[in-house]
Parts: C-alpha cells; structure tokens; sequence
C-alpha cells in the first residue's frame, strides 16, 4: 500500500497534519520533538490511529498544542476558556512584527457600522502587496462601505500557557470591479470563502493604521528567545 484513501484518514491525523503544517515543520522534525519515527508520525497522519495518551502527550507538546486540540475535544468551544498564566505581561507589537504574525493568508474579523450599529463577520483573508484581500457575497453589508474605513482583527491564542497576540489592521476599503485585477485577486487566494459559494466580489483593505498586543508568559515557550514561538 503506498498511501492512504481518502476514508481511511482519522480525525486525530488530520488535526496532526493541519498543526504540523500550520508550524511549517516536517514530518521529521515532529517525530524528533516527540522522539518518535518519521514513519509513524506519516501512518498517524494517513491513517486511522489510536496512539496512547503518554505518546499524544509528547505530540502535543511538539505541535506546541494540547491533547484537547489533536483530538477535536475544543473544536467547538471558544478559544481562551483556561486560566491566566501566571507572571503574563503584554507587549505592544511593531508594525512589522504584526505584518509578520499575519502572515500571507488566514482567518480574520471585519469591523464596521451598518444601519444597525456595529457589526463583526469573519472572513478568509490574504495579504497581497501589503493589502488584506478578501471576497464576499454582493449584497453583504460591507460591500456598501466601499470608500469608507473599516477595521480588520486577527488572533491567535496558545491555549497550553495561555498566551496570545491580536493584530488591528485599520483603512479605507475598496470594492475591485476592474476585470483584470479582479480575477488575478481571486486566483491568488490561497482559499475561498469557508462559508461557501457565491462570494465573488472583491474587497481591498489598505492598512492606514497597524497595531498589535501580545500576552507573553513568563518562562513559556516563545516568552524570551525568538519572536515566532507560540504566542
């Protein structure tokens, strides 16, 4: 057998892949953190596994998540139900630091006023030339403030030792109506819209203003050393 079927992947693997992936490590790499084998981290991975909870441990520590996590335990659940870390601080991030965080592609909120008050959606984003792209159906809310500044947040939250970080991007929005720029935006989207189809229309948001915050706990990974550890 040279590979899996697609029935055949379990739930756990598909989390582990997602996790690996997300942290831009090998399979290698995961098996040396876990002091496993390159080829079981694969047959977990492609295949239906039960792995034992002590070997579940050490590969949540490697993922730099928990057991919860791996096993779908929390998919449901909001993020940020533990408890504070102990001896947290928060930093304030450059704008750099919060371009970096972001990314080239991910999942945010938009934030702006309808006829109702305020109002929050989130959406699958990607960054192009520094610009956060995303697309939407044509009669959605946001479509109508084109010409007008919206805010755009992303976070993420390290649930093991309760840290995290959170980037406010605000500008002004534009709806892409030019053919050409529309299509090679909708061709550069690493993914369409989770919600669904029907969502073609083209928002542009140019940051005129980037902030960010991290929570950092005292002696967790990522607290001291390099900037890209989990946070």
């Amino acid at each position: 057998m040279t590979g899996a079927t697609p029935h055949a992947r379990g739930d756990i693997g598909r989390r582990v892949a997602a996790r690996r992936e997300a942290l831009g490590l090998t399979r290698e790499e995961v098996a040396e953190r876990a002091g496993s084998a390159p080829s079981y981290i694969q047959y977990l991975e492609e295949q239906v596994a039960t792995p034992g909870i002590a070997f579940m441990a050490r590969l949540a520590n490697a993922l730099e998540c928990t057991v919860q996590d791996l096993t779908g335990y929390t998919a449901d659940l909001p993020e940020g139900t533990g408890r504070a870390g102990r001896d947290a601080r928060l930093t304030e991030l450059d704008e750099g630091e919060c371009l970096r965080l972001l990314g080239t592609h991910g999942v945010g909120r938009i934030a702006f006023t309808t006829g109702d008050g305020p109002a929050a959606f989130p959406v699958n984003y990607q960054i192009d030339h520094g610009e956060i792209v995303f697309m939407t159906a044509r009669d959605a809310a946001v479509v109508r403030t084109a010409g007008t500044e919206i805010a755009f947040e992303a976070d993420h939250v390290d649930e093991a030792f309760s840290q995290g970080w959170s980037v406010l991007v605000v500008g002004p929005v534009r709806h892409v109506t030019e053919p050409f720029a529309t299509r090679r935006l909708q061709s550069a989207m690493y993914t369409g819209p989770w919600a669904g189809e029907g969502r073609h229309v083209v928002m542009v948001l140019a940051p005129r203003r980037v902030t960010g915050r991290r929570i950092v706990v005292e002696g967790a990974p990522g607290a001291g050393g390099r900037s890209d550890g989990p946070a």
